[in-house]
């Protein structure tokens, strides 16, 4: 416990110093750019927040894919299928989707993924959902993303050929990033004061650092965002406690001074996601956990739900419909070589995902539970 403290009182050392760092007012004259909007103080955050309804709701990714490509490539965008699957969405009382986006679908059909997105957005709506819109991430087996050919699902290997955005070779490049600038600035812009659009999650996963160099871009993606100046909160979210093993301290004070709400990922049982609450209260802003949920790790609805409701945490379970993820299965073990080792047969306890592909629940229990907490 002291040393928990202590990592918590030095975080809070970085994040007193990075505050609003890279996006501290410039001059116009000496940059030749838009001045940067500046964070949400905590009386707007918490105005903002206590006029929405409690999020609640699921990272959805539609059932026929398996990665962002999938998602948003024109011969793979199922209109149909999203509609019916939002459906089910709305059927548990979720007004909240964590949709992630493609940029490497955005560079090579513009148009087309523009309008893509604006049919997410309508068909959300059309079921009373908003949507917490992502960016970039540094998760996924494939950490550099191509169109073609797609990947196909390694059997019984858990979510084995989602793709990092924008990828390690763009993320460690500089002169990469323009293309990411104009791509992020296109769809905020357009949806900056949209309704339909809860949040944006800037970045996923940031401290998943292993090969990327992530903090500059980090630290330009924020630029950029401010630059648009949305209506909607701006938020990344950090997946370690301060002075865990996975624990990046700098990014960790970056996003946690930079965010206009707090937001974390917990696939930990209630006591350690309780631990997260507590520490992320005391930013005094609102919180989102943007992913969680591991079953068989004692992360379910019956045990971290009414944590969320009773703290108005913005809540993301992961997955809804049993897709080509193959989320249900549990994270791999690995052989001596580092390798997953595939399961055989479907797991007893599902670990991700909610619905079947027909609609059936995995348990029907956990969807009463779900829509007695959600007034559905």
């Amino acid at each position: 416990m002291k040393r928990l403290l202590c990592c918590i009182g030095v975080l809070f050392v970085f994040a007193s110093l990075l505050c609003a760092a890279p996006c501290k007012k410039v001059s116009k004259k000496a940059e030749g750019k838009p001045v940067p909007a500046q964070r949400w103080s905590e009386e707007k955050a918490n105005a903002w927040y206590e006029s929405q309804d409690w999020p609640v709701g699921c990272v959805f990714v539609p059932s026929n894919t398996g990665t962002p490509v999938d998602m948003w490539a024109a011969d793979t965008f199922d209109e149909e299928l999203i509609d019916r699957e939002l459906g089910m969405a709305e059927s548990l009382g979720f007004n909240a989707i964590r949709l992630f986006m493609c940029d490497i679908v955005w560079q090579n059909d513009r148009d087309g993924y523009m309008e893509r997105l604006e049919k997410y957005l309508s068909l959300s709506d059309k079921h009373g959902i908003k949507i917490l819109l992502t960016f970039f991430t540094n998760g996924g087996k494939i950490k550099n993303p191509y169109m073609d050919p797609r990947p196909q699902p390694v059997p019984g290997i858990h979510n084995s050929i989602w793709m990092s955005s924008p990828g390690r070779d763009v993320v460690n490049n500089p002169d990469k990033w323009p293309v990411m600038e104009e791509y992020l600035k296109c769809v905020m812009t357009k949806y900056k004061d949209d309704p339909r659009v809860l949040a944006w999650c800037l970045y996923n996963e940031p401290e998943n650092t292993k090969t990327f160099n992530t903090l500059p871009f980090l630290e330009s993606v924020y630029r950029w965002a401010r630059e648009v100046n949305p209506s909607q909160p701006l938020t990344s979210p950090i997946w370690s406690l301060p002075g865990g093993g996975n624990c990046n301290m700098p990014i960790q004070a970056f996003v946690l001074s930079n965010s206009d709400v707090i937001s974390f990922h917990c696939y930990d049982n209630s006591e350690v996601c309780g631990r997260y609450v507590r520490l992320l209260k005391q930013f005094n802003r609102p919180i989102f956990c943007s992913e969680w949920m591991a079953r068989t790790k004692g992360s379910d609805y019956f045990t971290i739900l009414p944590i969320f409701k009773r703290n108005k945490v913005a809540s993301f379970s992961y997955g809804l419909v049993n897709s080509k993820q193959q989320c249900h299965y549990p994270w791999n073990p690995k052989d001596k070589d580092g390798k997953d080792i595939p399961y055989e047969e479907e797991p007893p306890v599902w670990f991700h995902d909610l619905f079947r592909t027909d609609g059936t629940p995995w348990n029907p229990d956990e969807i009463i539970f779900i829509r007695s907490l959600t007034g559905k």
